[in-house]
């Protein structure tokens, strides 16, 4: 059951503290595909470090050049509460300059709309063609990409999370997770700002998730 907070909130948010990690972490040059699957695939966590060189993607996605190039198409935005039940939408420009903000610590994940995974991918093929993916594989299983913008403070509350990669172009993600046998306390209609703020303070250590921040150039494997 993982949660994601992206993170990229001025000083004096309250956001600075990115938190320890107590997941695994790997050079690429430390991780054979082997190894991946003996160790990890099906089993745990971990996040890998220079397995990609994504520079040219990253380029690519500042805000200037995605506005230019994709600014009026329409995006599918969804709610950041644990089942995303509403989907709205809009124009990306539209996204981009009205909703594109930090998350409110008051507000609901049901009024909380983010750009995230609903891609129409022939719109933004073009774009992921840039994208190079780690090398690492589950056998026979075919890859499928998602790309997503949020603000800063975002995220949803705990869901479960299937097989896949995680890669941050730009600003922080911190993931918190739980094993699929225990049940982490929240409210599926709060934040995850809300829940960082007012709940996870206060957690017993046995209660604890696991817990890292990514950033550019990290790729984390959210699995249990």
């Amino acid at each position: 059951r993982p949660a994601v907070l992206r993170r990229s909130q001025p000083e004096g948010s309250g956001l600075e503290d990115e938190g320890g990690c107590s997941i695994e972490v790997l050079d690429g040059s430390e991780l054979s595909q082997q190894q991946f699957l003996e160790r990890f695939a099906f089993s745990r966590p971990v996040i890998i470090r220079g397995v990609t060189d994504n520079t040219r993607f990253q380029d690519l996605c500042s805000r200037s050049g995605l506005l230019q190039r994709y600014g009026s198409l329409t995006v599918r935005l969804s709610t950041a509460n644990t089942h995303s039940y509403r989907k709205v939408d809009v124009a990306f420009q539209d996204y981009v300059d009205r909703l594109l903000r930090p998350q409110d610590a008051a507000a609901l994940g049901s009024e909380t709309l983010y750009f995230f995974g609903d891609n129409n991918l022939t719109e933004w093929q073009n774009l992921l063609d840039r994208y190079q993916a780690p090398p690492y594989f589950l056998p026979g299983r075919s890859a499928a990409y998602s790309f997503g913008i949020a603000g800063p403070g975002t995220g949803v509350p705990f869901h479960w999370h299937g097989p896949g990669f995680s890669e941050v172009i730009y600003g922080r993600k911190r993931w918190f997770l739980y094993p699929p046998d225990r049940e982490p306390r929240f409210h599926p209609n709060r934040t995850t700002l809300s829940w960082l703020t007012d709940t996870y303070p206060d957690l017993p250590q046995a209660e604890a998730p696991l817990e890292c921040t990514v950033r550019p150039g990290e790729v984390s494997w959210p699995r249990f």
